[in-house]
């Protein structure tokens, strides 16, 4: 197993290319973009650089969404692997279904111990927040996501069922 370090900074026009060739890659794989502000619902990159910064301040929130900060989580040679978001609150969906923190990994760098490292790193970043725990959410299904999650603390509270998807949701003390 490769182990590049890791590092977690926001995104910028810079990385424009490298955020448009993720987000081409997981919708050529019909995957969802977890942890990416909706960067699936943008076609322009500016557009949603914005969304992202609006999320930011709670002044500046869309109605319906809650404040939120978006990571790129780059290799030390500034490669785009994995896209992390922090919520800072909780509405109804998030509480049941999308927790404080959502993310994904680009499907090259899988299986490489990226996403638990991107998770650690960001929970250190929601302890600067003084968050005091967080909740973390996956699919029933998804066993890697899963073994992040209780990798990094996450302690199973339920799972909870909606049509055919099960939800089980974690909560980590910080």
């Amino acid at each position: 197993m490769k182990m590049n370090k890791i590092k977690l900074i926001e995104p910028t026009n810079e990385h424009k290319s490298q955020i448009l060739a993720y987000r081409e890659e997981f919708l050529t794989s019909k995957e969802s973009i977890d942890g990416s502000s909706g960067l699936a619902n943008y076609s322009i990159y500016e557009n949603w650089l914005k969304a992202v910064n609006d999320c930011v301040n709670k002044e500046t929130v869309p109605e319906g969404l809650v404040p939120a900060l978006t990571f790129l989580a780059m290799t030390s040679d500034e490669q785009l692997i994995g896209m992390i978001n922090i919520r800072l609150e909780l509405n109804d969906y998030l509480f049941n279904f999308g927790g404080h923190i959502g993310y994904s990994i680009r499907k090259s760098e899988r299986r490489q111990g990226y996403a638990k490292e991107m998770l650690g790193l960001a929970l250190e970043e929601c302890r600067k927040l003084n968050l005091e725990r967080v909740l973390i959410t996956c699919d029933q299904d998804n066993i890697g996501s899963a073994k992040t999650i209780l990798h990094n603390g996450g302690i199973l509270e339920n799972e909870v069922v909606e049509g055919d998807r099960v939800t089980q949701r974690y909560w980590i003390n910080l």
